[in-house]
């Protein structure tokens, strides 16, 4: 199964490839695979479908491009926000993608060909077993522009730890290497190459289609113990961002965006 493309376009998308009992989601936006709204929602209920899917046995998530595995959310959106609600339904994008992984009954592999920012960290952060490459450095920007890392937060502490995640969340201008993030608990494999990446992820995702879907799930469950209130908890979180990204601090931070 070729896993490195599925689409050559220059236009954002979420695609998905079944065969042989494994699902590739691939998501893709020219910037750098920031997420803008639309892509989040259909991010969301493409893994929700395809967790449905009896035909799936494995999940593997990607991104398109050679270089970054996603910058985050879109900037051209945030920088539009003028209402709470707005603000709200914005952040909660990334909190339903989250769920999504989280609910899902299925093993998601995550596939990091690059640089991973704020939201993406979060992203990388709900896959069940994550692989990644030696420019796969990750940064939570968030309180560089008056936000703070709320939404994802919880992903990204329950695999980090209380101490990993406040070192990154703090020193938010800063990129950690792969190999800090491995240490951390964040990436179970980093490789040299795309290639080689590549073809870890799919012998493992063979591998998987061994195993009993029944005791997977189970699994699944008992690795996220402890997160049945996120549905709520996120809702908070993304109402707090929503607060934020209105302040005077974060409005003049944004301007420099523009």
């Amino acid at each position: 199964m070729n896993i490195k493309k599925l689409n050559t376009m220059t236009e954002a998308y979420v695609k998905k490839d079944i065969q042989d009992k494994i699902a590739i989601i691939e998501f893709f936006h020219p910037a750098h695979n920031s997420l803008p709204s639309d892509i989040l929602a259909q991010l969301a209920e493409t893994i929700t479908e395809v967790g449905q899917n009896d035909e799936v046995l494995v999940i593997i998530l990607k991104s398109g491009g050679n270089r970054t595995f996603c910058a985050g959310a879109s900037f051209k959106e945030l920088i539009n926000i003028d209402d709470e609600k707005t603000g709200e339904k914005f952040f909660m994008g990334f909190a339903n993608v989250i769920n999504a992984m989280r609910k899902c009954p299925k093993f998601i592999i995550g596939r990091v060909q690059g640089k991973t920012v704020g939201g993406g960290v979060g992203l990388a952060s709900a896959m069940d077993y994550c692989m990644a490459t030696k420019f796969a450095a990750i940064k939570l920007s968030e309180l560089n522009i008056g936000i703070g890392p709320f939404v994802v937060g919880p992903a990204v502490e329950r695999k980090l730890g209380v101490s990993g995640m406040s070192q990154i969340a703090i020193d938010a201008n800063s990129f950690y290497s792969p190999e800090w993030a491995m240490q951390k608990g964040l990436f179970a494999k980093v490789f040299e190459s795309t290639e080689e990446m590549d073809e870890a992820v799919a012998e493992f995702a063979k591998n998987l289609c061994e195993y009993n879907p029944e005791a997977v799930k189970h699994m699944k469950q008992m690795f996220w113990r402890g997160t049945e209130d996120w549905d709520e908890l996120l809702n908070e979180r993304a109402k707090i961002s929503g607060k934020l990204v209105l302040s005077s601090f974060t409005k003049e931070k944004l301007k420099r965006f523009k």
